[in-house]
């Protein structure tokens, strides 16, 4: 199953860069071997879509067809790491082709976008600037893939 992560804007070279790099590449070397990945960044160019209706409407061009969407929001669903392997996994087994995590720009997402999706997702109750959430979910996606595995990267 292939892992997009859709996010409006982009993120240059720097700290943030190297971290989402550092993941991907983990996620990609773990989760191959459990049918998952390769991990791939859409990047949204701003200056291209002004508002929350044409953010929605570009991120749902963005999202590949037949894509399961998990939209990340705060009022979404808070999952423990250990769930969120379950439900990757889930949806992997499901037949599932990919799954695209999506991330809105400073406003959030669009209403319409986030009520059709597949599922909301929380990376806690705080707001995060987008390329920390970036990070935070890239680092989850790894630690899925890890639990996943059997490695021991995770601990309880």
């Amino acid at each position: 199953m292939k892992i997009h992560i859709v996010a409006m804007g982009r993120i240059r070279s720097g700290p943030e860069r190297a971290l989402i790099d550092d993941y991907s590449g983990r996620f990609d070397r773990t989760g191959r071997p459990l049918s998952l990945g390769p991990l791939h960044e859409i990047e949204i160019d701003t200056r291209k879509a002004q508002g929350a209706a044409a953010e929605a409407d570009a991120l749902r061009r963005a999202v590949p067809d037949g894509a399961l969407i998990c939209a990340l929001d705060e009022r979404g669903k808070n999952l423990t790491s250990p769930d969120l392997a379950q439900t990757i996994s889930r949806w992997r087994d499901e037949g599932r082709p990919s799954a695209a995590f999506v991330i809105g720009g400073a406003d959030g997402l669009h209403p319409e976008f986030r009520d059709g999706a597949d599922q909301l997702l929380s990376l806690g109750r705080m707001v995060w600037p987008h390329m920390l959430a970036r990070v935070m979910l890239t680092e989850q996606l790894y630690r899925a893939a890890s639990i996943l595995s059997g490695s021991p990267y995770h601990r309880d």
